[in-house]
């Protein structure tokens, strides 16, 4: 490293842990000028994009790597990235990029076809020297790639088993991120600790449960960033991070809980909305324990008051879910479904029915995470309303990245039922993942409930390989219908994201991808 890089990083830290020290009751003023304070809602669990599945952790890579396309800004329509063009074949299976000459990975090591070869077989292919380096759990969105082939320095050619409507939408999404094979090739299993992308921030140090600092990458294609530097903070508690936005410790804070919103009012603070593509549901344990009877799946719909959810509880900042699909997927979206209305009497006769008053459930909630609104909060009314219709309800409280490596290898011998949310890129990706049979844990996949219905897995197959846009709606509109009346979860909410700046941030906005895209901000 150049001794001028040094001394720049060692300011850099300089900065980052003035900002750290910054409590309660401290000025505004003081925090770093130039120097983004970012409130992340936890502690990421890697900086690989191919390891990583939750939106918190997206919100540093976005920054960090780039991806051959990208979403433009405030839409989720696909434009070029480090690929400049494209063509797909007649028949829908074969892409060929073209790729953007010249940029060089933060590392100093040239991107190229080679690379971009490198990134995908090390996800996809079992014998590949690097697969071992880490979990790669969203591999499934390009399940549909039979090969990645060289065609020159500069042209790479990805061919598919069959054609797949959501592709160039996936690859750019978080999993579709290139990371630089020197890296991986250098750290192995700790690439996720030393990340280096062609991103518009490079990379400076993680500490554990304090921050991970970046800095501007001032040869980015596209433009150096405003900032200097961005420090991201976990703050997992929603009140302390709220304290920390009053008090200047942090500029910039995600996923504001709804009952602090009004704290946020007058020209100190700029409060963003932005609606986009959210489901928050519970997953049943379909395959074990009173939720395999479809009757008791259907019983908790009714007992819960998601009405009072959204209206209490989260002020309004969400909807009530009618079923899988966020209705932001407009085109795709089942308007006749209608949300599972509040009727204890009638959970209540489902469950005589079938047998299970008194069933003893446990539920696991997560004190916060990526999408979870106010989990803690949302849990607790749930177990009331399941208790008033005859369950005893047992909750167990677990951090976000633990409460991960609980529920997304499957509830079996462990619970009836969890919190999650999603945040999707296209109607495909949560059913997909979710909600198949062979999306079952024990196959790779977070189908968390084991949930099996083979005519929902035709309807799925069938919609990621039509061309037909109106086809594809036909298909996932028959399956949200299927999957309402199957009840594998209790849909409750659609939420609207939300964020507060500080006076002194400008040009930031929400996308409807949840990601952060801070290269434009500026902070006085």
């Amino acid at each position: 490293m150049k001794r001028s890089e040094m001394t720049r990083r060692t300011l850099l830290a300089a900065a980052a842990a003035a900002a750290l020290g910054l409590g309660s009751g401290t000025a505004q003023a003081q925090s770093p000028e130039n120097v983004l304070i970012v409130g992340q809602i936890a502690e990421p669990k890697a900086l690989d994009p191919a390891a990583v599945t939750a939106v918190n952790d997206f919100r540093i890579l976005m920054n960090v790597f780039d991806g051959l396309v990208r979403y433009k800004d405030g839409t989720l329509e696909v434009e070029q990235a480090l690929a400049t063009d494209w063509t797909i074949s007649d028949d829908g299976k074969v892409y060929t990029f073209t790729l953007r000459d010249g940029v060089k990975f933060h590392d100093g090591s040239s991107f190229n076809a080679e690379a971009v070869k490198f990134n995908f077989d090390r996800m996809l292919d079992e014998n590949h020297p690097h697969h071992d380096t880490g979990p790669f759990p969203l591999a499934f969105f390009f399940s549909a790639v039979n090969s990645v082939d060289v065609v020159d320095p500069m042209t790479v050619q990805f061919t598919l088993n069959a054609p797949y409507a959501p592709f160039l939408s996936n690859l750019a999404y978080p999993t579709g991120l290139i990371v630089s094979p020197t890296s991986v090739e250098t750290h192995g299993a700790d690439v996720g600790r030393n990340p280096s992308g062609t991103g518009a921030f490079k990379f400076v140090e993680w500490r554990s449960n304090e921050a991970v600092v970046v800095e501007a990458n001032s040869d980015y294609w596209d433009g150096a960033p405003k900032l200097e530097a961005v420090v991201f903070r976990p703050i997992t508690d929603a009140n302390t991070r709220t304290a920390e936005m009053l008090a200047g410790g942090i500029d910039l804070m995600v996923e504001v809980p709804p009952v602090s919103l009004s704290e946020f009012q007058g020209d100190a603070f700029t409060i963003h909305e932005q609606a986009g593509p959210h489901v928050w549901f519970l997953i049943l344990n379909a395959k074990e324990g009173p939720f395999a009877d479809v009757r008791v799946r259907q019983a908790a719909n009714y007992a819960i008051n998601k009405e009072a959810i959204v209206n209490d509880v989260l002020e309004g900042t969400a909807a009530v879910a009618a079923g899988p699909t966020p209705p932001a997927f407009s085109w795709a979206y089942n308007e006749s479904l209608k949300p599972y209305p509040y009727d204890p009497d009638k959970a209540r006769s489902l469950i005589a029915e079938a047998g299970a008053e008194g069933a003893e459930l446990t539920f696991f909630v997560t004190e916060g995470g990526s999408g979870m609104l106010d989990p803690v909060a949302m849990g607790t009314a749930i177990q009331a309303d399941l208790e008033a219709v005859g369950f005893e309800v047992a909750i167990e409280t677990y951090e976000w990245n633990t409460f991960l490596g609980e529920v997304n290898p499957g509830l079996e011998g462990k619970a009836d039922m969890a919190e999650m949310a999603w945040m999707t890129n296209d109607p495909d990706t949560l059913p997909f993942l979710a909600l198949r049979t062979e999306a079952w844990p024990d196959k790779g996949g977070f189908n968390s409930g084991y949930y099996s219905n083979p005519a929902v897995d035709k309807l799925l197959e069938a919609a990621r390989v039509s061309t037909d846009q109106s086809e594809r709606a036909r298909l996932y509109q028959e399956m949200q219908a299927i999957v309402q009346e199957d009840a594998p979860w209790v849909f409750v909410a659609n939420w609207k994201q939300n964020a507060v700046s500080s006076d002194r941030v400008g040009d930031f906005s929400l996308q409807p991808s949840f990601f952060l895209l801070l290269d434009e901000v500026t902070k006085k």
